[in-house]
């Protein structure tokens, strides 16, 4: 009677009921690969072939191959049964968005020689609203303001994080950074956490006025690290009722009375139509001289052409 190593009993029961995609292992062989019994020489066959396998060059494809349901025994086909990797990818893709828009508020908006930056006030942990006045923005410099959605602790951590950053740039080289280049600052550190064991989940706009081109700049960062140059943007549930009045009533050369006029449209847009009380929005406005809080009621209605 032969005996076999501990676990080859197991990985081969286990192989039995797939579809196998490499040849069916010796057990001498397996012990090339540094294991110690069958089971963990398999598992190390297998990581070996999932590095030495190339890796597809789509997108879409790629992100099918990390979510495709892998038998840890000794199979990377799917189930007969399962769905197909493009529909496991979609799905995951779905799921992992919309995880992360969150029933806060943010909204910018520039002007001729201003940009306008919304947040909503309200510090909600599910349907239990915690703060009602929170302030959801942080200034970086003299004229870069930065407002934040997403998760509670990622949020004011990462805010802080890069405020202090900024701030200390300013101190040792004598000058601010424009806001250009603070947005591609916060972006490449929210690539880096991406990629590492503790990403954020902070979706962001970043407002400003650059004084070397005299313009008003907005730019908008998700918690992906994509970065946009936009005229106008939103995060949150604001994007699905705000963006169509935006991209009906914005040009690039109205004034302040007219951006706060949209501004009205938009907020009063959105208590018609989200179920839940925001508590209003907290509004500043960065222009060449600084950046200064805007005193919004919200009770003023304006009517929607």
């Amino acid at each position: 009677m032969v005996h076999e190593p501990n676990g080859a009993k197991a990985v081969r029961r286990a192989c039995s009921h797939s579809s196998p995609v490499l040849p069916s292992p010796s057990w001498p062989k397996l012990h090339v690969y540094g294991g110690r019994d069958a089971g963990s020489c398999l598992r190390v066959r297998l990581q070996h072939h999932r590095i030495t396998t190339p890796i597809p060059s789509s997108p879409l494809r790629q992100l099918a191959r990390r979510t495709r349901l892998v038998s840890p025994a000794c199979s990377y086909a799917l189930p007969p049964d399962s769905p197909s990797p493009t529909k496991v990818a979609l799905q995951h893709t779905y799921r992992h968005h919309f995880k992360f828009i969150t029933m806060e508020v943010l909204l910018g908006i520039t002007g001729k020689d201003f940009t306008l930056i919304a947040a909503s006030k309200a510090a909600m942990r599910g349907a239990t609203i915690l703060k009602a006045s929170d302030d959801k923005t942080r200034v970086l410099n003299t004229h870069t303001l930065m407002a934040f959605s997403g998760e509670a602790g990622d949020t004011v951590q990462f805010a802080e994080y890069i405020q202090a950053n900024v701030q200390l740039y300013s101190m040792r080289n004598n000058m601010e950074l424009s806001p250009a280049a603070t947005a591609n600052f916060v972006r490449g550190e929210l690539a880096s956490a991406l990629r590492s064991r503790k990403p954020y989940t902070v979706n962001l706009l970043l407002g400003g006025y650059d004084t070397i081109a005299d313009k008003p700049t907005l730019y908008w960062i998700d918690y992906l690290a994509s970065q946009a140059p936009l005229p106008y943007a939103a995060h949150g549930y604001a994007q699905y009722y705000c963006l169509s009045l935006l991209d009906k009533h914005h040009h690039p050369d109205i004034d302040y009375e007219q951006g706060m006029k949209i501004m009205r449209m938009c907020t009063e847009e959105l208590k018609r139509r989200l179920p839940i009380d925001f508590k209003g929005v907290l509004v500043k406005v960065i222009t060449k001289d600084g950046i200064n809080d805007v005193e919004y009621e919200d009770d003023v209605k304006v009517a929607i052409p």
